[in-house]
């Protein structure tokens, strides 16, 4: 039988078991596990999370999984989706970038979700959770440039990964591994107009979709359905139709030798993620220098070309709506001067339509840098640089933002995050008593437990 590349990413999947994690590993699992939870919590009032789940909550089902919060019993498939868009909704759980973005943590609910339909123990979500991070994050390195760069969302790899992570949760066997990720590999290539121009809810739901479409392959494939063997690297198969230059050793290498989640990136702030330190270094000038919004002529952000590309097209100069406000690099940076910070209630309707904020996000200038972009994705540069009316200017340099694993966001960053996204819908007590939960939930047998835990 061919050893074809979903065969060997399902033999490593299978065979991975939590006695082989570190300890190190396992701790960051709970971390990005609890900043999931409070970014779900976040996307609790959201239009578009309650949209999907009005629907779903219409067409009823078995009840095998829980919504985060909220409670409702509905299929795994479903609930899937609902949660996944949950903490994608506020554009505030984990990033990496490499070749191509990622936030895999958007697979979280396939792990519990899954968990649930077949009372798995929090170990092994643990370790499903580790899978998803380690593949989404190895195809983000896949493609040279990336699908990104092609013009492809990067949704298009987590359809890849999300069989693995509902597969390794019902115990698939190898061949069944390899059809689940033939079965979700083989549909729902996502364009990249969601990230592009006039972005709409379809921003934060794609890849959720994919999430979702991996957890139906993996069901279907448990009851004996077929699909491409070779998905990556055959006759019309990713790397066909996407074109040359694929590092296989990126995606394959070392398995097993170290762990991808530990390079992942915590978000600080509710928004895209190469904004981030553009925006740390815009609040460094500002609060160093005690500069009043009214006394600014102009400010210029020096940036990465496709952060260039993606952040100042000329639809962030006028967003409409907050997925287009929060990959506003020009919205962002305005907001962060009036404000002096950024949270999620930065991008409410009423920030948006402020009179200040349209003076003042004309005033916002980019420019793309040929030596910025050489330190990508190493680093990720900027240079802000404020030009007051009386002749003075400002500026400051920041190579990484915060919440990157060489500048990481501490407990107590964490802790305040996940306390502000579910300020009004639990109380301090079971803030803490979920923080506790969480950073012990190994112990628990039974995911069922867990997720009940979470209601608001």
């Amino acid at each position: 039988m061919t050893d074809t590349i979903s065969r060997k990413i399902a033999r490593f999947a299978i065979g991975l078991s939590y006695s082989d994690l570190p300890e190190e590993v396992i701790h960051e699992v709970k971390r990005y596990l609890y900043d999931s939870i409070g970014c779900a919590y976040g996307g609790y009032h959201t239009k578009d999370v309650n949209i999907i789940r009005d629907i779903y909550s219409g067409m009823a089902g078995s009840e095998e999984a829980t919504v985060i919060g909220f409670g409702d019993k509905l299929p795994a498939v479903n609930i899937t989706l609902i949660n996944s868009l949950m903490i994608r909704a506020l554009d505030f759980n984990d990033i990496y970038w490499k070749e191509d973005p990622s936030h895999p943590s958007d697979l979280i609910p396939a792990a519990l979700a899954v968990g649930e339909l077949v009372n798995a123990s929090m170990k092994d979500v643990i370790v499903a959770i580790v899978l998803a991070y380690e593949f989404e994050q190895r195809l983000c390195e896949f493609a040279v440039p990336g699908v990104r760069e092609r013009k492809w969302h990067h949704a298009t790899l987590t359809q890849f990964v999300s069989p693995i992570v509902a597969g390794k949760m019902l115990g698939l066997d190898e061949n069944q591994m390899v059809n689940a990720i033939g079965i979700s590999g083989s549909h729902n290539h996502t364009i990249g107009c969601p990230t592009a121009g006039h972005l709409t809810m379809m921003k934060n739901t794609v890849d959720p979709m994919a999430v979702q479409a991996g957890v139906f392959a993996a069901l279907m494939a448990k009851k004996g359905f077929t699909g491409t063997e070779a998905v990556f690297e055959g006759k019309e198969g990713l790397m066909d139709v996407f074109g040359p230059n694929w590092d296989e050793n990126k995606l394959l290498g070392n398995l097993g030798d170290s762990f991808k989640i530990l390079d992942c990136s915590m978000k600080a702030f509710p928004t895209e993620a190469l904004t981030h330190t553009h925006i740390s270094a815009t609040l460094k000038v500002v609060n160093e220098n005690d500069i009043q919004p009214e006394d600014i002529e102009e400010v210029v952000v020096i940036t990465i070309a496709r952060a260039y590309d993606i952040l100042f097209d000329s639809h962030k100069y006028e967003p409409e709506t907050r997925e287009t406000a929060d990959h506003s690099l020009p919205y962002c940076i305005a907001r962060a001067i009036l404000d002096r910070q950024i949270t999620t209630g930065s991008f409410e309707e009423s920030k948006i339509q402020e009179p200040r904020l349209k003076e003042m996000i004309h005033k916002i200038k980019g420019e793309a840098s040929e030596e910025f972009e050489a330190m990508f994705p190493e680093k990720q540069p900027s240079r802000v640089t404020i030009h007051l009316k009386d002749g003075r200017e400002f500026s400051a340099y920041l190579e990484y933002p915060k919440g990157d694993p060489r500048e990481p966001m501490t407990m107590e960053d964490f802790e305040a995050k996940f306390n502000a996204l579910s300020e009004g819908l639990i109380t301090p007590d079971r803030q803490l008593e979920i923080r506790d939960m969480i950073f012990s939930c190994e112990s628990m047998e039974s995911v069922r437990e867990f997720m009940e835990q979470l209601e608001a």
